[in-house]
Parts: C-alpha cells; sequence; structure tokens
C-alpha cells in the first residue's frame, strides 16, 4: 500500500452526533456499530491563506478522531457542506476545491490515511438540541449549538502515520 492510499479493511461504521457551535467549531461523538465503541470528534474550521470558500455552505475543518481507550488521536482536513444540517467528506474527493487549494491544506496540515463521511439525518435545534447536549456532551451546555446526527464511516483510523501531529 502506497502513502496516502485507505486501508479499506479498517473501515468502521456507525452514528454520528456532533453540535455544530456557533463559531464554526464542532465538538460530539462517534458511535461505532456493531461494537458500541465510542470515538471523540471535535474540529476546527481552518482559515485558508487564499481565498477557497465558496459561499458559506463550503468550509474547511481539521478534524481530531480521539480514541480514547487507546489513548490516540488522528487528524483530518474534511470539507463541511450544509448549513445547519451537515455533510462531511475528505477534501481531496470532494468536488470545487482547486488542486492547489487541496496540495495547500494537505502541505501545511499533512496528508492523511483516513477518509470520512458524515450526513445529517435529524437536526436537532432549541429546546431539543439543549436536551440533547444536557444528556450526550453536558460540557457543551448554553453554547447555543444545533445537532446533528447520522451515519458516519471511518476508513483507515489507527493506520501509523509518517507525520505526527
Amino acid at each position: 500500500m502506497e502513502k496516502g492510499d485507505v486501508d479499506t479493511e479498517k473501515v468502521m461504521n456507525g452514528i454520528a452526533s456532533i453540535a455544530l457551535l456557533p463559531c464554526g467549531s464542532i465538538s460530539g461523538h462517534f458511535i461505532q456499530v456493531p461494537d458500541s465503541v465510542c470515538y471523540g470528534l471535535h474540529g476546527t474550521e481552518l482559515q485558508c491563506d487564499r481565498e477557497c470558500s465558496r459561499g458559506e455552505d463550503y468550509r474547511l475543518l481539521k478534524l481530531n478522531i480521539i480514541d480514547y481507550s487507546m489513548k490516540r488521536e488522528q487528524v483530518v482536513v474534511v470539507e463541511c457542506r450544509g448549513h445547519d444540517a451537515a455533510r462531511f467528506q475528505n477534501v481531496d474527493h470532494a468536488h470545487g476545491w482547486e488542486n492547489d487549494v487541496v496540495g495547500m491544506v494537505q502541505e501545511k496540515h499533512g496528508k492523511s490515511k483516513i477518509t470520512v463521511s458524515f450526513e445529517c439525518e435529524t437536526l436537532k435545534a432549541d429546546k431539543a438540541a439543549e436536551d440533547h447536549i444536557r444528556q450526550f456532551m453536558p460540557n457543551l451546555v448554553g453554547q447555543d449549538a444545533v445537532v446533528n446526527v447520522g451515519p458516519m464511516s471511518i476508513a483507515g483510523f489507527g493506520v501509523e502515520m509518517d507525520d505526527e501531529f
């Protein structure tokens, strides 16, 4: 397998619960099924050195995936589309980003062997979001977040990286 290739045998499928914070960050968790293993998710919006946005609907996130049981964390850059109902996919598989932008992001934030896919199926706002956050993400209470719940797949997590983040 060459550097940058994804190990398709290490695909994890499950459900993610993600809080979209007003500042543009995300926080949540991914539960792999059928094993019910929980992984932490934390994302921060990347500011591009050049104009690379295609409006508010498209943005880049540096997504940290945290395996609490193994005490390891890996980072992947994803494109986030949608406003309150988010969809994530890897930048190199995303349509509309120019090759120089993808190259700039990889150079600055590293190449990853991880692929991520997420699509919101349930959107919670206002009281429903606060109730969900109070129950599952108590450290985010009162931050006026909306919650996205939906299927997520992560491939290649745990594959040793050449570059440390």
